[in-house]
């Protein structure tokens, strides 16, 4: 019944929401840290919506009716592995699920290290990230968003974005700017579900680490995005989900970020479940992980 109750939920919002999706590029004319090789995108449906090498990253949001908003917005990162995006799965249907508890669902296609056409491509998906939140809070008034409630959610690499873009929000690259960028990035709240955390070696989740740093990369470079390290008492507050029988990324992840969090009195929920595997996404039909949405909508409401 739980089940079909969601799904009914899903396609009820889609339905009303479709009129009120909005998609916006991230940024006018190339990006920066990119040229121009006249590359195409390409978009994989096998049982979810996979995309590679994406070129022009954009945001796609998902506006409830205005009468059901709070003021809440959620920036999404879907994972894989930073080598594709798992855009409906971890992603759109997220956003639309959003849609029914009255909160602004924004899934972010950002631009994956693997791509031939970047110029510094360990920092291009957190100048994305970055870009994304403040894009939001530009259009805050337009969308009915609270600017202070602007948070970002992630899973597995995509929790890894979230998770940089929490703690380096700050973080500078050299290129041209414009008004946007005197917009905050910083997260008011991180969502993390089975996220990649730590980039050393007893946690690491080796593909997203090879991907977005190389496999030859200097202690320095892991350790500045093993995020772990990075937490500070600025850190956004943090909603955790893992399972216990992660064959993917390691649980210990999120162990390491909660524990760092704690350590800098920063308010955390951690939330750990027996079964699940990796990449549960909703966890419908896994058993106890099938109600880790109600757990987080609470944690949301305490908030407010």
């Amino acid at each position: 019944m739980k089940k079909l109750l969601l799904l009914f939920s899903l396609v009820m919002t889609s339905t009303l929401v479709s009129a009120q999706e909005i998609i916006l590029p991230l940024w006018e004319g190339t990006p920066p840290l990119q040229t121009d090789m006249g590359l195409e995108e390409k978009a994989i449906e096998e049982g979810i919506i996979r995309i590679e090498n994406v070129q022009i990253p954009q945001i796609e949001v998902f506006l409830p009716s205005k009468q059901m908003r709070t003021g809440q917005a959620v920036v999404i990162f879907p994972g894989g592995g930073y080598g594709i995006l798992a855009y409906d799965w971890e992603g759109r249907d997220f956003a639309k699920w959003l849609n029914t508890q009255g909160i602004v669902g924004i899934v972010v296609k950002y631009r994956l290290p693997n791509s031939k056409s970047l110029t510094d491509a360990k920092e291009v998906p957190l100048l994305d990230a970055q870009r994304a939140v403040r894009l939001v809070r530009h259009h805050a008034e337009e969308w009915k968003i609270d600017p202070a409630k602007v948070g970002v959610m992630g899973f597995s690499a995509g929790g890894h974005l979230a998770s940089t873009v929490s703690t380096q929000y700050a973080h500078e690259v050299d290129r041209s700017k414009d008004a946007i960028d005197a917009i905050s990035a910083r997260p008011d709240f991180s969502i993390l579900a089975y996220p990649v955390i730590s980039f050393r070696d007893a946690s690491a989740h080796s593909g997203s680490r090879k991907n977005l740093i190389g496999a030859d990369a200097s202690q320095e470079l892991i350790d500045r995005f093993s995020s772990e390290l990075n937490v500070t008492a600025e850190t956004p507050p943090t909603f955790l989900v893992h399972a216990q029988d992660d064959g993917g990324v390691p649980i210990e992840n999120s162990f390491l970020y909660y524990d760092a969090l704690n350590a800098n009195k920063v308010p955390a929920s951690l939330h750990i479940y027996p079964k699940g595997g990796h990449g549960f996404g909703f966890g419908l039909g896994k058993g106890a992980v099938d109600g880790w949405r109600d757990v987080l909508i609470d944690w949301m409401e305490d908030l407010k």
